[in-house]
């Protein structure tokens, strides 16, 4: 359980890493247009529920798609040969053509 803790720490620490420049710059142009405190955070507000909306969407069609049919064991096998093997096929990249990961 631990392990899952600090995973999900990581990768949430390299994600808001990755994409915190467009929040930044949009927040950085709120504040150059010298909006009343309310405006300011109105906008601030519609872009959080713009910037989650398809998180929403996607996370309510798994659960709806998860409550509607179990995964049977036979299921579950090929899903774990499938992440394995896209995990495996990334680790292999990773070793042989790093640039390949790159810009």
């Amino acid at each position: 359980m631990a392990g899952i803790v600090v995973l999900a720490f990581l990768v949430n620490l390299v994600e808001l890493l990755c994409t915190a420049g467009l929040p930044a710059l949009y927040t950085a142009i709120l504040t150059g247009q010298g909006l009343p405190v309310w405006k300011y955070y109105a906008y601030l507000s519609l872009y959080i529920a713009a910037y989650m909306l398809d998180d929403a969407i996607l996370v309510t069609i798994g659960v709806v798609t998860l409550g509607r049919q179990k995964l049977q064991e036979r299921g579950g096998r090929w899903l774990k040969l499938l992440s394995g093997t896209i995990i495996l096929a990334l680790g292999v990249l990773l070793l042989l053509r790093p640039g390949w990961l790159g810009f």
